[in-house]
């Protein structure tokens, strides 16, 4: 089992920046593959932003060059740095831990959200 907080939410003005960051507890952080979601209300939930345990990371079109996701095991935090926010940009984002064994067992564990809002 494993346990995520998300912190680091908030209202911006559009071009302004946040870092979210996402505390792990329970099991081994270091194995999953970590990534941020979001959902606009009426919207479904899209992927923002993954971070495999190797350290490779993948962006949608829609953030890529704006947004930067990272890692530190030691701290089993996953952040999210967001540049040169958008209105559209607002939404609840959420920090997700994933894995599969070897035995293709999936482990899918979800944080309770966090607000982010652009507006002026």
């Amino acid at each position: 089992q494993v346990q995520l907080v998300e912190s680091g939410g908030g209202l911006v003005q559009p071009g302004g920046s946040l870092r979210l960051s996402c505390a792990a507890s329970g099991s081994i952080f270091s194995i999953f593959v970590m990534g941020w979601y979001r959902q606009a209300p009426g919207k479904q939930r899209e992927l923002v932003a993954a971070i495999t345990s190797g350290g490779s990371t993948n962006y949608p079109d829609s953030v890529k060059g704006r947004f930067t996701i990272s890692r530190d095991n030691a701290k089993s935090t996953v952040y999210l740095q967001m540049n040169s926010l958008k209105p559209e940009d607002t939404a609840v984002y959420y920090c997700n831990a994933y894995r599969r064994n070897l035995r293709g067992h999936e482990y899918d564990y979800w944080g309770q959200g966090t607000q982010v809002t652009v507006s002026s």
